[in-house]
């Protein structure tokens, strides 16, 4: 027998992944296989064709309605979809298909404000709180448990009653029953970070908390707070369009779909389009954004690389 060592070669080797060689190649290489990933469930891409079709609708809302969504029209009031009007027309002749195109307009602006309030809210209360704990975290959590333990809707009505109706109203009560739920995500991501190695050398160096919070624990909690945020959204149509039913909301006579629905439930059972038209406008747009929502939280979680 030889004393030479013998040599086991692999049947087959794996290939191997070529490192990237730089921030950008790496980053675009991470955003290929989120996209992959994103488009690879046909529902998510459902749900993403809607939302850029709302925002489509949103910006070119002069090009594609047909009528002056205001302007009443009284003797063809409560007519059938017809070739002139697609969706109908309402009690005050108005027409339905230009008014839930220029409604899309005030159900971006409502999302999109209590987003841009929500989120960084949210963000920076749940962080904080589990960053420093102690006192801190305790008052932070008693206030979001006050906060989550009222409905959502009940919550947004009573903020609306004291400030009184109206769009900029409804979207502040909206805001404020919103970020609760931020809070708390941002602070369970925190706590499970806050004593990690990287957190530990970066105290050593002498970082302070706040850049501590904004260098390494806001960008490691933003995928889920982004997750988190696409899907809040159905919550924000549907509560606005609660306000807007209930007269609390965008007032007359703005196109706004919950609205809509409130002033054509007295003709609802001889004329069936005054309801369904924006109730299907509202069910799309709430379906849309929980399908992308799902899909992002897919495509974002670390644990599916």
């Amino acid at each position: 027998m030889s004393n030479q060592a013998s040599i086991i070669m692999p049947a087959e080797a794996a290939p191997a992944r070529t490192a990237p060689h730089s921030a950008t190649q790496a980053m675009r290489e991470s955003t290929a296989r989120a996209l992959r990933r994103l488009f690879r469930n046909p529902l998510t891409v459902v749900g993403l064709i809607v939302v850029a079709l709302l925002i489509l609708v949103a910006i070119f809302a002069p090009l594609l309605a047909n009528h002056d969504p205001l302007v009443q029209n009284l003797p063809r009031a409560l007519m059938a979809p017809s070739a002139d009007n697609w969706f109908g027309t309402d009690e005050y002749g108005r027409d339905i298909y230009s008014r839930i195109v220029y409604g899309s307009r005030i159900t971006l602006y409502v999302i999109g404000l209590v987003t841009i309030i929500v989120g960084p809210v949210g963000l920076a209360i749940g962080t904080t709180s589990g960053y420093f704990g102690g006192w801190v975290d305790t008052l932070f959590m008693r206030v979001t448990d006050i906060f989550i333990s009222f409905p959502s809707l009940v919550l947004a009505l009573a903020f609306v009653a004291a400030l009184g109706p109206g769009l900029e109203h409804a979207v502040i009560a909206i805001a404020l029953t919103a970020w609760p739920p931020i809070a708390r995500l941002a602070r369970a991501e925190t706590l499970s970070i806050r004593k990690a190695d990287f957190v530990a050398v970066a105290q050593l160096q002498g970082a302070s908390p706040l850049r501590i919070i904004v260098r390494y624990i806001v960008p490691l909690c933003l995928s889920s707070v982004i997750v988190r945020l696409t899907m809040n959204m159905a919550g924000i149509v549907l509560t606005a369009a609660g306000l807007g039913f209930l007269g609390l909301g965008a007032l007359p006579p703005a196109p706004e779909w919950g609205a809509m629905i409130s002033a054509g439930r007295r003709y609802m059972m001889e004329c069936w389009w005054l309801v369904a038209m924006p109730g299907m406008a509202i069910m799309m747009v709430s379906l849309a954004f929980n399908l992308l929502g799902d899909g992002l939280r897919d495509v974002l979680d670390p644990r599916n690389d």
